[in-house]
């Protein structure tokens, strides 16, 4: 049965069109690919099928057509109509059929949303001190399900996801791709009428990203539950979805089956971009024989980095790769002054002066931080400021309106936008840019400070590769614009191998070889190589 029309939508921001007359069906249990660019509009789509704020169609309509219980107004999915429904112990309703005009009916789009599911690139909300078990049982109570169904339906959505093993752990300590399988569960315990997957693996590991969409796989799209899903892998696509929808610059390229709308699109994906070499400069850190080492109650004492001797230069593009656990985030906090090393020296020069990392202070590690920049997988923008105020004020940049103005637009242009792209951005908000767009901003906040040394934590995630060529080409901008240093910490060879320009192999604590990325690819164990490399 029909459960979505969207009839002639058009979305803008201000005088940018971001959608413009879209229209599709879906029925019920049907599952909808949006496959496009970075910046194709895919995420607004998806944003105002599930009704948040700010994303109502500038024209058109998205129609939902449910069956709706005549006594408590609950809502289930539109083959539900002409059944019973248990209100409660003393009072029996009766689905009726109805066609909810989605932005404009707001009594009956409030039970509607409820039984919407959602789950967002880079947004887990969970609550990160209650345990995994804790956490579903939460989502079940606000759906109305309580005592030992709750129970019993909580070890049912556990089993699904499989995180059988996981029940007892506090949220915040797990996985990223754990985190994201808590979601799932919390989603699916709703009971929803359809579930919107939005990039839902899209800061995730390869290896992690598969347990994702086979959880999806076995819990939506068995289930006969409709969905609509977003992915920057067309394989993923073309598994999960009958058809898909090829977005571009906010219009219907093209609208089919999934195989055939994937094998099209896939022609018009390119490698990524190759770059000029460029000339680097003096020593700008030194480490020798640094340990960190911790206390565990079950190990002993465990050397999370052990015996780490490295060398970067001043315009150098160095790649920090490892499994996850070898130890290469920890390494990248001692560089980047978060943590002190237990044992070794380590030096970073400002100026003519080499500063002593291993000794806090504002005369030695506190004086060298305020160099070091970081950009977190995890990064966020001030979603309801502009980009002018996310790149100036909300960092504390302190300078007169039009010398933050001017600085702003340099910075932006640094990192690949052209000059009119840079000045047409300062008065969007974050919504109104896509993925790639928001991770140069990123980027871009960071480089504002000025900083002689920045360390970026797995920028590319699994981007596609549209997106990665985007993220690889600010990169190489900004050091040749603005003389910078990058370490990039990353699980992506492939993206290790086009942008960096020396790399180094982390495995249990220790740095096993610093080359060329290519010599290290030639060492990389067979584990390594699954999780690392897209062959």
């Amino acid at each position: 049965m029909r459960l979505i029309e969207v009839k002639n939508v058009t979305k803008k921001f201000g005088d940018h069109t971001v959608l413009k007359n879209i229209n599709f069906t879906l029925d019920e249990g049907q599952v909808l690919g949006v496959l496009g660019r970075s910046g194709s509009g895919k995420s607004v789509l998806l944003h105002m099928l599930r009704g948040m704020e700010g994303y109502e169609p500038t024209e058109g309509s998205v129609i939902y057509h449910v069956a709706v219980c005549n006594k408590c107004g609950k809502v289930e999915v539109p083959s539900k109509a002409g059944q019973p429904c248990q209100c409660n112990e003393e009072q029996v309703g009766e689905f009726k059929e109805k066609a909810v005009d989605f932005w404009e009916n707001d009594e009956m789009t409030y039970n509607l949303k409820k039984k919407i599911a959602i789950m967002l690139q880079r947004t887990f909300a969970l609550y990160g001190e209650r345990t995994v078990a804790e956490n579903i049982l939460e989502a079940l109570r606000n759906a109305g399900v309580e005592g030992k169904e709750a129970s019993d339906k909580a070890l049912e959505l556990i089993k699904m996801v499989k995180l059988e093993h996981r029940i007892t752990h506090i949220s915040r300590d797990l996985s990223g791709g754990e985190k994201q399988r808590v979601v799932l569960a919390r989603q699916i315990a709703k009971d929803p009428v359809i579930f919107l997957a939005d990039e839902p693996t899209g800061t995730l590991d390869p290896k992690t990203a598969q347990l994702v969409h086979t959880a999806l796989a076995e819990t939506v799209v068995k289930h006969n539950i409709a969905m609509v899903i977003t992915s920057h892998w067309p394989e993923v696509i073309e598994e999960l979805s009958q058809s898909t929808i090829w977005l571009e610059n906010g219009k219907v390229k093209m609208f089919d089956e999934s195989k055939k709308v994937v094998d099209e699109f896939m022609k018009t994906i390119t490698s990524m971009k190759k770059f000029d070499d460029v000339e680097i400069k003096d020593e700008l850190i030194n480490l020798k024989d640094v340990e960190k080492r911790y206390v565990s109650v079950e190990r002993g004492i465990v050397k999370a980095v052990n015996g780490v001797d490295l060398s970067i230069n001043e315009k150098e593009i160095f790649g920090l790769v490892g499994l996850s656990g070898a130890g290469k985030t920890t390494l990248s906090k001692i560089i980047a002054g978060i943590l002190p090393p237990s044992k070794g020296n380590y030096t970073f020069r400002l100026g003519e002066q080499l500063v002593d990392m291993t000794k806090a202070g504002p005369a030695n590690r506190g004086r060298a931080r305020r160099y070091i920049g970081i950009l977190f997988q995890e990064y966020s923008l001030y979603p309801h400021r502009t980009i002018l105020y996310n790149l100036t004020e909300s960092i504390g940049l302190e300078m007169p309106a039009e010398f933050a103005k001017m600085k702003a637009e340099h910075t932006l242009i640094s990192v690949g936008f052209t000059e009119e792209e840079a000045t047409g951005m300062l008065d969007k908000y974050p919504k109104e840019l896509s993925v790639g767009e928001k991770h140069r901003v990123a980027l871009a906040q960071v480089l504002i400070r000025e900083p002689h040394l920045v360390l970026l934590d797995e920028p590319t995630g699994t981007m596609d590769p549209i997106t990665r060529n985007m993220v690889a080409e600010s990169i190489q901008y900004s050091r040749k614009e603005l003389d910078q240093t990058y370490i990039i910490v990353s699980h992506d060879m492939d993206f290790v191998l086009n942008v960096c320009d020396r790399a180094g192999l982390v495995r249990g604590g220790k740095l096993i070889k610093i080359g060329k990325p290519s010599e290290i690819v030639d060492i990389l164990s067979s584990e390594e190589k699954s999780e690392m490399l897209n062959e």
